[in-house]
């Protein structure tokens, strides 16, 4: 390190530490009466679980004990480097073998040095001396030798305060950042809310005169639907958004009608050609099945991880539905929807829909999403719930004439893609708000974070005191080399 800011000094771990030792070695138990025993696996993102952390089997001695200030860093293995500062220990505690204890010495603040154990300055050291091992790891004498730019004390307790106020605002938004990715899905379920009450399209439907779905139906007729299978069921469920099973009291906007989607789309369901016949598989008819659904949810799905072939299609029950069909899955996990995007083949696990020209496939997978995990309800068991066909039979969609219908898609559309956007950029500032900690750090580290004090005591000067100090102390008695 070179460059120092006046009234700093160049000193090492070693210099600026009175004690590294290494940690306990025993087995861990939950079982109380015995200290709490720290262990590597214990520190996680600079903190520690102290309710987790279970105890020693074995009486330890006394010198492993654990105080307010010292700092452990982890010495062997992937997460070689990390540390954490004891601020204060709830109960007795010591540290494993696999961590390394540091205790400060006068001339450097425990959380100065907690805090450049974070730097860039630290980690690049950290690297260099723990890499091209097989198993990364870095002992005490390693430790020791660190180089640590070391500010007056006063100066070291300045930056130490203004990091902590920079990091309070970072964690501040770093926490509505977070917040803000988890808070999608529920942004784009109240978007299909309010598209399917009407409310998304209000202006759009005074300013025309839409022909209304009572009129539509008269010129669009029905598809045929294949015969036998189950009977709609009589019973009303009625649905959040755009689907209900039969017809509930639930006020519509004008021009739009509960319809039953027998009506306005064919129902079907999908088959597994015989698994027993590989001679039916890996061909060139796509096949659709839960995982596919899961990747596809709420999009059109092209390809599938499975194929079937002519042969598989003709001797089991899957027929080849046409590109615009609306899947749902019913069964198995229930609610993933999709538009397939060109004829494939589905699993048992589906009910599939294909539209006549008074209803948009679109608008089909908006109305099924909208019910979001509601959708459930339409279904029987609560641990793994299943959608049985008397219910699929009866489903009812909220239909908009097809001109609004157009305008509702097109709008959910939209707002999905803003809602995307806005995530989108939520996730590059959290990318960038880590960058930008690291740079404070650095600034931090390099003496540009605060500025300096010409009446401090220069750190040369106290590390000239300590060395005068170890220099004149007694010798202590030499015990067994701790092996690292």
């Amino acid at each position: 390190m070179t460059g120092l800011p006046q009234g700093w000094a160049q000193t090492t771990l070693s210099e600026a530490s009175k004690d590294i030792s290494y940690g306990f070695t025993t087995s861990a138990t939950s079982q109380q009466g015995r200290p709490k025993f720290l262990r590597i696996t214990d520190v996680q993102d600079y903190s520690v679980n102290w309710a987790s952390v279970p105890y020693c089997q074995d009486e330890p001695p006394e010198k492993f004990n654990l105080a307010s200030g010292d700092i452990v860093i982890a010495r062997t293995g992937a997460t070689t480097g990390k540390s954490y500062l004891i601020s204060q220990v709830p109960e007795r505690t010591v540290f494993a073998s696999y961590l390394i204890r540091v205790r400060a010495n006068v001339c450097i603040d425990p959380p100065f040095l907690s805090r450049f154990m974070q730097s860039p300055a630290y980690w690049e050291q950290i690297t260099t001396v723990s890499k091209g091992t097989a198993q990364p790891g870095a002992n005490a004498s390693i430790l020791g030798a660190l180089e640590i730019p070391l500010p007056p004390l006063p100066e070291q307790r300045r930056i130490v305060r203004k990091l902590d106020t920079l990091s309070a605002r970072s964690s501040t938004a770093r926490t509505q950042l977070t917040a803000l990715e988890k808070l999608v899905p529920r942004y784009k379920l109240a978007v299909l809310r309010s598209a399917f009450a009407g409310e998304l399209t209000a202006k759009f439907r005074a300013e025309r005169a839409l022909e209304a779905v009572s009129t539509l139906l008269k010129r669009v007729p029905p598809l045929q639907q294949g015969r036998g299978g189950r009977q709609p069921t009589t019973e009303v469920i009625a649905g959040r958004g755009g689907i209900s099973v039969n017809v509930p009291d639930v006020d519509l906007p004008e021009g739009w009608d509960w319809v039953p989607l027998l009506r306005v789309a064919r129902q079907e369901t999908g088959h597994t050609p015989s698994r027993s016949r590989p001679d039916w598989w890996d061909g060139d008819v796509c096949w659709m099945s839960i995982p596919d659904a899961n990747v596809h949810h709420g999009r059109v799905i092209y390809d599938t991880l499975q194929k079937t072939n002519e042969e598989g299609l003709a001797n089991s029950s899957a027929r080849l539905l046409p590109a615009g069909t609306v899947v749902l899955s019913r069964t198995a996990s229930v609610g993933y929807i999709c538009i397939l995007g060109k004829d494939m083949a589905t699993s048992q696990d589906f009910a599939t829909w294909t539209c006549t020209d008074a209803l948009l496939p679109e608008y089909l997978m908006y109305a099924l999403l909208s019910e979001g995990e509601d959708i459930k309800k339409f279904g029987e068991g609560s641990t793994h719930t299943t959608i049985y066909f008397p219910e699929i039979r009866a489903f009812h969609i909220k239909l908009a004439p097809i001109e609004e219908q157009h305008e509702i898609v097109r709008r959910i559309k939209a707002a999905f893609a803003k809602i995307d956007r806005l995530a989108a950029e939520a996730t590059k500032a959290l990318k960038l708000l880590g960058h930008l900690d690291q740079r404070i750090l650095a600034k931090a580290f390099a003496g540009d974070l605060v500025p300096q004090d010409p009446n401090d005591e220069p750190a040369e000067t106290l590390l000239a005191r300590i060395v005068e100090a170890r220099a004149t102390a007694p010798k202590a008695k030499r015990g067994r080399k701790a092996k690292a």
